[in-house]
């Protein structure tokens, strides 16, 4: 069995850059073959197969990062084991974090891709979805959105962050009763596995998914003008995305050393549904089986990778620095380096917790653009592009969460 897992993988993989290949030449068709409003028809209804793959991967992650995450605490047995892997695992986050943005605020500030940009045929009504969201972005509104009021509400809604608060509460109190929570932590455990193999079900729909976003994309832009009109700023943000892929994988070599190689084969096929449905929620349930198969207890990956999808999204953290401040640029907007270090610890703070939400990194940045008194309706600028860029800051947070749960798993079996 354990010799057949590999290939299967191999198969689902190429399954998948396949129907990304098809996808793709069936969008340039229909692009160029048919009319504008057919072509928008055309994209809504394939559309629904990736959504249908969305909607089904978000019905198992609510039960099993509920399951997991709860087992994954209880077997950890104590109140000190939670506090000494949850302090490896924030501290590798707001590192990575701070990192990230970084990265980002460097390059856009070296490659100015929003210098000199004309401004003229901008469409703002496109940014008004975007814009409206952030009327109710305030601190106080975060603070909310991290305390659930009701974990039904918050499994409802997919709510990781606030699902993930409440796990560690029930997780705590059930390690703290000790064998009278066992019936419920075995219970649970069950559940657990029910759920990962669901996800087995999933993921055959995966290239079927991937097809259908990567079509429905396609139809209705034509990447040969988007190409033409914004390869200052897609080429600036690939230097971005590739300058922190390369130090991830760096990093990762440095803790993993010859391990780093079998992780990546082991993460490959999430890279690229993450990739090609621009969700790096849709491979969370993947990912989970795929870290341990890698050798990382399951009780490791079932406190860590939660965590991570809430605090540790490296691919977000980069392009938010990034377009914010080429927004101010395109505005011609002159922010100080003291501004723009203070704009990077208010995304290091106001970005936790957007995993699951819509759009989420355009909402912060437009939030963000507001509280420096940068015009919001910017987002109009890079809306045009944006998917292509979610495609590789998705991809760019599943590596960063595989390789954080992987260092501090490596780190616990030293300890």
């Amino acid at each position: 069995m354990t010799k057949n897992k590999p290939s299967i993988l191999s198969n689902l993989t190429a399954q998948i850059l396949i129907a990304m290949l098809v996808g793709i030449f069936l969008g340039i068709i229909i692009h160029n073959n048919c009319s504008e409003d057919s072509a928008k028809e055309f994209s809504g209804y394939i559309k629904m197969l990736a959504t249908v793959f969305i909607r089904l991967v978000q019905m198992i992650i609510s039960p099993l990062v509920f399951t997991t995450l709860v087992v994954g605490i209880a077997k950890l047995g104590d109140i000190k084991a939670v506090g000494r892997i949850g302090g490896k695992a924030l501290g590798w986050f707001f590192t990575a974090s701070f990192i990230s943005l970084l990265i980002g605020m460097f390059w856009v500030n070296i490659l100015q891709p929003g210098v000199g940009l004309n401004l003229s045929d901008i469409d703002l009504a496109t940014a008004s979805e975007v814009t409206e969201k952030t009327q109710s972005f305030s601190a106080q509104n975060f603070v909310e959105h991290i305390i659930p009021k009701s974990i039904v509400e918050a499994m409802a809604t997919n709510e990781i962050l606030q699902i993930v608060i409440f796990s560690i509460f029930f997780g705590l109190a059930a390690a703290s009763i000790g064998d009278n929570a066992k019936p419920v932590v075995n219970a649970l455990d069950k559940t657990s596995h029910i759920v990962l193999k669901m996800v087995n079900y999933v993921m055959k729909f995966a290239p079927v998914g991937v097809f259908g976003a990567i079509a429905g994309v396609f139809a209705v832009r034509d990447f040969g003008d988007l190409a033409l009109t914004y390869a200052k700023f897609f080429g600036s943000f690939l230097v971005g995305i590739t300058s922190l892929w390369a130090i991830l994988l760096l990093i990762g070599y440095i803790f993993l050393k010859s391990r780093m190689s079998k992780l990546l084969k082991h993460i490959v096929s999430p890279l690229i549904i993450a990739f090609g449905t621009t969700s790096s929620e849709a491979v969370f349930p993947k990912l989970t089986e795929e870290l341990e198969r890698f050798g990382i207890k399951d009780k490791i990956v079932s406190f860590m990778l939660p965590l991570g999808y809430s605090f540790n999204l490296d691919g977000s953290m980069m392009y938010m620095t990034f377009a914010s401040i080429f927004i101010a640029q395109a505005y011609g907007i002159d922010l100080s380096l003291g501004t723009q270090m203070t704009m990077l610890l208010v995304l290091m703070l106001t970005s936790k917790g957007i995993a699951g939400v819509p759009r989420a990194s355009l909402v912060v940045v437009a939030a963000t653009c507001g509280m420096f008194k940068i015009p919001i309706e910017g987002i109009a600028l890079i809306l045009p592009i944006d998917h292509f860029c979610d495609m590789f800051r998705s991809a760019t947070n599943v590596l960063g969460n595989a390789l954080a749960t992987s260092v501090v798993g490596k780190w616990e079996k030293e300890d």
